[in-house]
């Protein structure tokens, strides 16, 4: 039996390192590089960077200190943010990114995903589905760091970029993201049943607990965390860190 992928998921806002509450108020954890370097040494089976300001502001990836980023790290990276065109993901693998990750622009541009799909395969394409409810309950999908409805159920839109060469999803939760309070399940499992491609759970993670149910109650194939590996204690003081070995054996666990 395979291990199932835990990743870090980290925020990039200009050059500095992020974490944001229900993709609100952006407090500053550090430096990426430093926090990669940590990262390697603990050998993590994956990192993700998403930079919040590139989309909502309109801006290109910041290619420079992405080369830096992939330069440091010693495990698979992926990346998301203005990507807008196969040029832009071009430069990215070229600088050693192994996945992008498409938003805003799988609405924008609806033929986005299938042209990556085609050129650099759908193993390299990675769509990330914000997904927050409205005040009747229901799951809707957002973008541009969670400022725009898109008016589309979460689980019809995975199964129109599946079909369109997505080759991952990860399925994030606003209402809690940076909350620690656990994943939501319900919508996890939702689009898991759905969809034949890998599910990344992400949003809400706080423990190793939590990771444990989204994987067998969520059914994802792999799991994100963000706060849980970048807070420390009641106060929520900046310290990297992972799981250790007893918890990856745990986690892995029938």
């Amino acid at each position: 039996m395979s291990r199932t992928r835990v990743i870090p998921a980290l925020l990039l806002k200009g050059s500095g390192l992020y974490k944001t509450t229900k993709f609100r108020n952006p407090q500053y954890v550090g430096d990426p590089i430093n926090a990669v370097k940590i990262f390697n040494d603990k050998e993590v089976d994956e990192l993700c960077f998403l930079d919040i300001d590139a989309t909502p502001k309109n801006k290109e990836p910041n290619y420079k200190k992405i080369e830096e980023i992939a330069s440091e790290c010693f495990m698979p990276l992926s990346y998301g943010g203005g990507i807008i065109n196969l040029e832009s993901a071009d430069k990215l693998f070229k600088i050693g990114v192994e996945k992008v990750v498409i938003g805003c622009s799988a609405h924008r541009k609806k033929s986005l995903v299938k042209d990556l799909s085609l050129r650099f395969g759908s193993q390299s394409v990675v769509v990330c589905i914000d997904i927050k409810k409205n005040f009747l309950g229901k799951y809707e999908v957002f973008t541009k760091s969670g400022k725009k409805n898109e008016k589309i159920d979460p689980v019809e839109f995975a199964h129109r970029v599946e079909d369109l060469g997505a080759g991952e999803l990860i399925v994030n939760s606003i209402d809690r993201d940076g909350t620690m309070s656990g994943y939501d399940i319900n919508i996890m499992s939702k689009i898991s049943d759905a969809v034949s491609i890998p599910v990344v759970g992400l949003g809400g993670a706080g423990n190793v607990e939590h990771l444990k149910q989204v994987i067998e109650e969520g059914e994802v194939s792999a799991v994100a965390a963000g706060s849980m590996f970048v807070f420390h204690g009641k106060h929520r003081a900046v310290l990297i860190s992972y799981l250790d070995e007893n918890e990856i054996i745990y986690l892995n666990k029938n």
